[in-house]
């Protein structure tokens, strides 16, 4: 079993900036072979947290994104309709027949994200993103997976997990999610960091970046969040601003105001808090943060 210390070690690797709690819950999903349910706003790194797993752990990451009006076929499987029709044809073309059973057999299935998870001969990371954009049918679809780590197809019968994957479920909180999901998972709530640790990511993330300048643009975004905004800047938000000052050569935020007023580009995402931080707000939160 995978300790806190080597999880720690693992996402280091990744360049992942982790915390005590984040490990335990990694740990404790793995010796209980439960899935790990990651809640928190947009942009604070939940979805990064499973590749830089699979990065860390050397394991193949296989995504399902979700959406409303996700089905069991783009899930689970689907049947290759294409081969199976051009089986039929060239058996009729050899004037044989053909067993119908035979087109549901496992040469025409086609593996989707959640079968395909379970079929792998060595664990793999498996990140079902965003479950509440799903709708509510869809999680029925999970329960068997995720409480007994098998899928039964009708015309072959019940597939067993080859290997138990390690299974990250994230959530916006855009609906609530039902309690039979919340039952089989193991929970873990992801919120903004505090300035210490986004210096860290900043530093660990972006090459180039400058002490100061990080402690700048973490004190800078740490102030913006708390400004009266649409969409709150998560931790990509803060990467890409840093990434692209550093590409400009910027020591400090305090240096040309104007010039770096328009790079809030990368960090507020609506046009209603593009007018809601004007340069003079800029000036002044960049004040406060050099």
């Amino acid at each position: 079993m995978t300790t806190v210390q080597e999880f720690q070690k693992i996402l280091e690797q990744s360049s992942y900036v982790s915390d005590d709690l984040l490990c335990t819950a990694l740990t404790m999903a793995e010796q209980l072979s439960r899935p790990l349910l990651l809640e928190g706003a947009a942009g604070v790194g939940k979805t990064f947290l499973a590749a830089a797993l699979a990065s860390g752990m050397d394991r193949e990451l296989i995504r399902l994104q979700c959406y409303e009006g996700l089905d069991a076929s783009q899930a689970l499987y689907e049947w290759n309709y294409q081969k199976q029709i051009l089986s039929i044809a060239n058996y009729k073309d050899q004037d044989r027949h053909l067993d119908e059973s035979s087109l549901f057999s496992e040469e025409y299935l086609l593996e989707r994200p959640l079968l395909k998870a379970i079929r792998q001969e060595k664990p793999a990371i498996l990140l079902i993103d965003e479950i509440d954009r799903a709708d509510e049918e869809f999680e029925a679809f999970l329960l068997e997976l995720l409480a007994d780590y098998q899928i039964t197809i009708p015309e072959l019968g019940v597939f067993k997990a080859r290997s138990i994957p390690t299974v990250i479920l994230t959530s916006n909180g855009t609906r609530e999610l039902s309690d039979a999901l919340r039952r089989r998972c193991l929970f873990h709530y992801i919120d903004y960091p505090d300035m210490a640790t986004e210096i860290r990511i900043i530093q660990a993330q972006v090459p180039g970046c400058s002490a100061r300048l990080a402690s700048e643009i973490a004190g800078f975004i740490q102030k913006l969040r708390r400004e009266d905004l649409k969409k709150v800047p998560g931790i990509a938000e803060t990467l890409d601003w840093a990434a692209t000052l550093v590409g400009m050569d910027v020591e400090s935020i305090g240096d040309d105001i104007e010039k770096l007023h328009t790079t809030l580009m990368c960090v507020l995402k609506t046009r209603e808090d593009r007018d809601a931080v004007p340069l003079e707000i800029y000036s002044k939160l960049a004040e406060r943060a050099v």
